[in-house]
């Protein structure tokens, strides 16, 4: 069908509306689409933070949808996130984790609105998050052990010269690996959702744009297709919740395991 030779030249659209671009200024110093999107996911965030505050303390006993929403997924990043991986030093991470936990969270949610471009939909945002976690736990680690007693605590105790050193050179680079595989991990996972959400968008789209041009049966079974691809396309919104709940949680979680063996004596 004629809509399906359109499909190549459409996805390459899609995904050139993905290469990031000054929308104000200039390539050298400007804000791209993905810049201004997590301004405004921080703003909303904010905002989001601030009639929570407000609200909790009008009312000692938690009311109201909306508040006792916020509370379940503050109390579910405190227990799940930070209390039950750090254990007694979870207090003073709390605040670190819980920031990374929610700025994922509302850009990957963000991301879901047609058109916009969240900040973890570009690798510059999530090597930027991914570096901010690497010197945060690499920070708790020379804190407790001093820079030389950190480095000396990846080699492992008890294992016989040379494996001991050979395995401390691999710990080493596995730290710094850290560091890409954050970024990575959720670029990807945000990225190629988007591109299969408005794959399917475009093919819904374009059997509609069919049907609207006259009302015949190829027409009419253009639109039972389009259906299908619209009904594909729900699911697969559905399914990108979910992932964007998730990718928030396994980046904070694998921050907050990094914490917790920079901090544990062993």
């Amino acid at each position: 069908m004629e809509e399906f030779d359109k499909l190549p030249a459409k996805v390459n659209e899609l995904v050139n509306s993905f290469i990031s671009e000054p929308i104000i200024g200039t390539d050298r110093f400007g804000i791209t689409q993905y810049s201004l999107a997590m301004f405004i996911a921080v703003a909303i965030l904010v905002i989001i933070l601030l009639i929570f505050r407000k609200k909790q303390a009008a009312s000692i006993v938690p009311k109201g949808r909306f508040v006792n929403g916020v509370e379940y997924v503050i109390e579910f990043a405190r227990k799940d996130l930070v209390q039950d991986m750090l254990g007694s030093t979870w207090r003073k991470h709390f605040p670190f984790i819980a920031t990374i936990f929610f700025f994922i969270l509302i850009n990957n949610l963000m991301g879901l609105i047609p058109g916009f471009h969240p900040g973890t939909g570009t690798m510059g945002v999530t090597f930027a998050l991914a570096l901010i976690s690497f010197i945060y736990f690499i920070y708790v680690g020379v804190k407790k052990d001093g820079g030389m007693g950190y480095l000396m605590s990846l080699k492992p105790k008890g294992v016989p010269f040379p494996m001991n050193w050979l395995v401390w050179v691999i710990e080493i680079f596995s730290t710094f690996l850290r560091l890409i595989t954050l970024a990575v991990r959720l670029f990807c996972n945000m990225f190629a959702g988007h591109i299969v959400m408005g794959t399917f968008a475009i093919l819904a789209s374009l059997f509609i744009e069919r049907f609207a041009q006259g009302v015949t049966l190829e027409a009419f079974t253009g639109a039972g297709i389009s259906l299908l691809w619209l009904l594909v396309l729900i699911a697969i919104y559905a399914v990108e919740m979910l992932v964007a709940a998730i990718q928030a949680y396994v980046f904070s979680l694998l921050s907050a395991v990094y914490i917790q063996l920079a901090e544990e004596d062993e």
